[in-house]
């Protein structure tokens, strides 16, 4: 039988997005609503290993859905790697009366997560919190779309200086091993070439399609790149062998950077924060553990942290037909 849950604890972990104080608000509100006590965490789990806590409220977390980063802050916590971390936390959320976690991250969140809860049997639900949209078990995670519409804007911008003067940019966006925030906002900036780590296109065919599009009249182009892209080591080495290669291109490169965790989050990031959210309560009140909440079909759905895990979240070949086909 479930034990009772009285204490829930919210934290937010791993590389911030917009949209957790959203996530935030919800956990707390949810708890108001359903009379349970809720404590937040400060830097996810290095603040469970320091006991560095605060109670919430529905009245506490006021006016901080359409905030960019996270209250609770961030952090990564190599101390909680080991046993001996992950046994000073769970000492101090016995101190704490805390009875369950809802944990706001991306896949190392949720994987630190299913092994404390193993060791130590406390329910934990995962509530997937990352620009990248690099988790099994949903369409979206929390901050994605927001990202999305910061890089597009970015890159419009962009667009108007590069075909002021005939340069070519390479623009440099997050995903060290996910590609989707470069594959869908090259083709919502209409990109003439969308490079990322999935695909490995190579150098050459590359040129061939710079030239292509040179041959076919453009006089600027953009190229979207994902960080984690393998063709060259990096964007400045693509923009080298562009240069060596093609002269009568003027190259650039811009590195969007961590611009693109910031801002205010879009409706759609806020709606989905809370959705998750309150659903991620409601799990834990009905006794559910180690599973993480998503949208699927627009639909809430709990998935099994093994599951969710071990799959890959399989980026869009469509889009890159699409791409290939619009970039004449």
């Amino acid at each position: 039988m479930a034990k009772e849950i009285r204490t829930i604890g919210v934290m937010t972990s791993g590389g911030d997005s917009p949209g957790m104080n959203a996530a935030i608000r919800a956990v707390a509100r949810a708890c108001s609503y359903y009379n349970v006590k809720c404590i937040g965490f400060y830097r996810g789990y290095q603040g469970m290993i320091e006991n560095d806590y605060c109670e919430m409220n529905a009245r506490s977390v006021r006016n901080i859905i359409s905030t960019g980063g996270t209250i609770l802050k961030s952090a990564r916590s190599s101390e909680f790697r080991t046993p001996e971390g992950r046994k000073k936390a769970a000492d101090n959320l016995k101190k704490a009366g805390v009875d369950a976690m809802v944990l706001i991250g991306g896949d190392g969140t949720f994987k630190g997560g299913q092994v404390f809860s193993e060791e130590y049997d406390i329910p934990v639900i995962g509530v997937p919190g990352t620009i990248d949209n690099d988790i099994a078990g949903t369409n979206f995670t929390i901050g994605y779309d927001t990202a999305l519409n910061t890089v597009v804007e970015a890159i419009d911008k962009i667009r108007d200086t590069a075909s002021s003067h005939d340069r070519l940019f390479f623009i440099e966006v997050m995903g060290r091993d996910a590609g989707f925030i470069a594959l869908n906002s090259g083709v919502g900036a209409g990109a003439e070439e969308i490079l990322i780590p999935e695909e490995d296109l190579g150098l050459d065919r590359m040129l061939e399609s710079l030239k292509r599009s040179k041959r076919s009249g453009k006089s600027s182009s953009i190229v979207v790149v994902s960080e984690g892209d393998k063709i060259g080591k990096n964007v400045y080495e693509l923009a080298d062998y562009v240069t060596e290669n093609m002269p009568d291109y003027d190259v650039r490169v811009t590195v969007l950077g961590h611009m693109q965790r910031g801002g205010s989050p879009t409706c759609f990031d806020r709606t989905l924060a809370s959705r998750l959210c309150v659903k991620a309560v409601e799990l834990l009140l009905d006794g559910e553990k180690n599973v993480m909440v998503g949208l699927i079909n627009n639909e809430i759905v709990a998935t099994n942290f093994d599951d969710g895990l071990k799959e890959d979240h399989s980026i869009n070949k469509e889009l890159l037909r699409i791409s290939d086909i619009l970039s004449v």
